[in-house]
């Protein structure tokens, strides 16, 4: 069984889908390699170096033709879709992993052609999957909200592993001046002013954004010089791997404040990490953060001013605490076990 993974998403900027991307294929490929793979599977990679997946022109490109192409030059047997969007035509078999469907829930702000693209032209495309992986039983249940004839198809929820460096990182405790680490791209989903509010209350600590800015990274600059604080929130935009390694292992504090997300990469990195998380109560947070972290509303100044203030006072309890959950967040998000699960439906769908 030859199957193609669709990894354009982890060249250039690779964000949560393309982290998805290259751990499963690893993973997969492992299975392969370390003969632990009952069913004769080989996985290629299916990319174009080419061309720039975060340009909306080149991305349409890739999944309606490029993608097509690749699957058929490589004489694959079934085609992983691991975006969230599909082609149109395909010689091979479909398997899509939907992570969300935030373009038809809460990217209204965006532009109405990649709305439309990325939400009802993809929603009808889900119709040709054989499979469709889900990222939590959250993402599951929006799926089939807004597709509610899916409800017959193979939907099933398949966690991401988180990458074995975060379980194995060092943790290193920096008290100059503690940061809180938000990581993910910085949009109105992620809800990154409610971290910048709370800050105004508690001098002691700054902010630290990872990830890759939009329009409103404007405006939370805008909200930060209102508070006063703009001299103690730094926004790095996107960075290598290691420095954001570096700074998982320092942080005093993660904070994951999203009022939307299919599964919370942030949150299940910090799990893994052994760092103090504060998360919001919204969306998959409280399915993939359990009762292992705080959960705040996400709009809840006050909320995020007291747990914070109490995770940052309280330092060593809430290193003592990360610390025992590690083990367990690390084994929930193992990407061995996902990739047995991708592999044995990959083998169900093609029987």
């Amino acid at each position: 069984m030859r199957v193609g993974l669709d990894m354009q998403l982890a060249r250039g900027t690779a964000t949560g889908i393309g982290e998805y991307a290259l751990g499963l294929f690893a993973a997969l490929s492992q299975r392969a390699a370390d003969g632990s793979d009952p069913f004769g599977l080989e996985v290629v990679r299916l990319f174009s170096p080419a061309l720039d997946p975060w340009r909306f022109d080149r991305r349409v490109l890739w999944d309606q033709v490029g993608l097509p192409l690749a699957a058929r030059r490589e004489r694959v047997d079934l085609v992983h879709c691991v975006s969230g969007t599909l082609p149109r035509f395909s010689h091979a078999a479909l398997v899509a992993t939907v992570h969300d469907v935030a373009w038809l829930r809460v990217q209204s702000h965006t532009r109405p052609y990649a709305r439309a693209y990325f939400g009802a032209f993809s929603l009808a495309r889900y119709r040709a999957a054989r499979a469709i992986f889900v990222d939590s039983q959250f993402s599951h249940d929006e799926l089939l909200a807004v597709a509610p004839d899916l409800a017959s198809a193979r939907v099933e929820v398949a966690y991401p592993g988180v990458a074995h460096e975060f379980s194995e990182l060092d943790r290193v405790r920096d008290d100059a001046v503690p940061f809180v680490l938000a990581v993910g791209t910085v949009e109105p989903r992620k809800n990154l002013e409610v971290v910048v509010r709370a800050l105004a209350a508690i001098p002691q600590v700054r902010l630290i954004s990872v990830g890759p800015p939009t329009p409103y990274l404007d405006e939370v600059r805008a909200i930060a010089r209102g508070c006063g604080v703009l001299d103690r929130v730094e926004f790095r935009g996107y960075v290598p791997r290691d420095e954001m390694l570096s700074l998982y292992a320092r942080a005093a504090v993660a904070v994951a404040p999203s009022h939307y997300e299919g599964f919370g990469y942030a949150a299940a990195q910090a799990l893994c990490a052994g760092v103090p998380l504060l998360a919001a109560a919204a969306s998959s947070l409280p399915e993939i953060v359990g009762s292992w972290a705080p959960l705040v509303r996400a709009d809840d100044v006050e909320g995020w001013i007291d747990a914070l203030r109490s995770l940052v006072e309280h330092r060593d309890a809430a290193e003592s605490h990360a610390s025992g959950v590690r083990a367990a967040a690390s084994e929930r998000f193992a990407w061995r076990a996902t990739a047995a699960h991708v592999a044995a439906t990959y083998a169900e769908v093609m029987r």
